[in-house]
């Protein structure tokens, strides 16, 4: 059986991600096409499960894992009129619980291994998908917006509109450590997330009219958050602050014949919990297991069931973890005549080792069994 053609058009994360891991597999041949490629300058964090780190380990070569930031524990605050509430602790002794890496650094690193297995990519602005021709299977991971999606699947999506900004930046420090750690503030949700020994970034989700009646100190304002937050008394220096709108987008449908969305143009969740990339992670190596099945069968990615498969096994596991976000996000939102109720249920929380076991779990390995 000859290779079988793969394109992915797209070099964002999600796109070199899935070139170097479908390419991977034997009997196939993958091509990446993209505008010209920018130099990487997103100045901006993720954070990654133990499992999805492993599965990076084992899809690019010689990964340089000092660019992955560890973390053993991370705490969840919950503030009160009167104090904050640590309601949940997550401790590992073994493994780590997750990694923290720069969006900019990654992608050199993506970038350095699509050169390296000398995976084709090909400088084209795709505006037509008539445009692309002669391959088995398309995967589109062109981010969470693209006319592209519209003309490729006219299927319905669990959309809204949360009506909040995500402001991030990076925190330079002399502390001696800074944990990991989520605090549910009346203004928002503030996770702090270190990635080196003397830098830590944060990601404040805060309200929209908030935010544009505050732009022009917004930077000040999170300096003065973030050292009450975590008791600073020395200067911190706060660098690199981008903001975007938070929106809610799970695609219902996921392919048309041999036309596949992956990446946040399936799903566009909340920053909140820190699964949007986890799952668009759990997406790839399901993919990658599917297509490697098929192909060992001699069959083609083109008359198959293989995305049917893919569908069938991704798509509830992203629309539950879609939902469980939006639901905790709402669970944390202010509201007076709910917030009694909620220390009494965090408190709860707090004492429960069966939700820690299970939380753990799910952030870890998702829903999938």
């Amino acid at each position: 059986m000859e290779k079988q053609k793969i394109c992915i058009i797209g070099d964002g994360l999600s796109g070199l991600t899935s070139a170097i891991a479908i390419n991977n597999l034997d009997n196939v041949e993958v091509h990446l096409i993209s505008k010209k490629s920018k130099k990487a300058t997103d100045k901006r964090t993720t954070a990654i499960s133990e499992s999805n780190f492993k599965f990076l380990k084992n899809n690019i070569s010689k990964l340089d894992t000092r660019l992955f930031w560890p973390s053993k524990n991370i705490e969840l605050f919950y503030e009160t009129n009167s104090n904050k509430i640590n309601f949940l602790n997550f401790d590992q002794n073994k493994d780590n619980l997750m990694y923290v890496y720069e969006n900019d650094k990654f992608k050199n690193i993506l970038l350095r291994e699509i050169k390296k297995k000398k995976i084709k990519f090909i400088e084209k602005d795709i505006k037509d998908l008539k445009q692309i021709k002669n391959y088995d299977l398309i995967i589109l991971c062109l981010g969470g917006n693209s006319i592209l999606y519209d003309k490729m699947i006219r299927g319905r999506s669990i959309r809204k509109d949360y009506k909040e900004v995500s402001l991030t930046g990076y925190v330079k420090h002399k502390l001696r450590t800074v944990k990991t750690s989520q605090f549910f503030l009346k203004e928002g949700p503030l996770a702090i997330l270190p990635f080196s020994k003397n830098y830590f970034s944060f990601v404040w989700s805060i309200n929209k009219d908030f935010y544009e009646k505050n732009s022009k100190k917004i930077d000040n304002l999170a300096k003065s958050k973030i050292k009450n937050i975590l008791k600073i008394k020395q200067n911190i220096q706060i660098t690199n602050t981008q903001s975007y709108p938070l929106k809610l987008n799970l695609k219902t449908k996921y392919f048309n014949k041999n036309l596949l969305i992956l990446g946040e143009g399936l799903h566009t969740i909340h920053p909140i919990a820190g699964q949007g990339f986890n799952l668009v992670l759990r997406d790839i190596k399901k993919l990658q297991e599917i297509l490697k099945y098929y192909s060992q069968l001699g069959i083609s990615f083109k008359n198959s069931f293989a995305l049917d498969d893919f569908y069938a096994q991704r798509k509830a596991e992203n629309i539950v973890f879609g939902l469980g976000v939006d639901a905790t996000h709402a669970f944390f939102k202010q509201n007076k005549y709910l917030d009694p109720f909620k220390e009494i249920i965090l408190k709860n929380i707090s004492k429960n080792n069966v939700v820690k076991k299970i939380s753990k779990f799910i952030s870890n390995q998702g829903l999938s069994i």
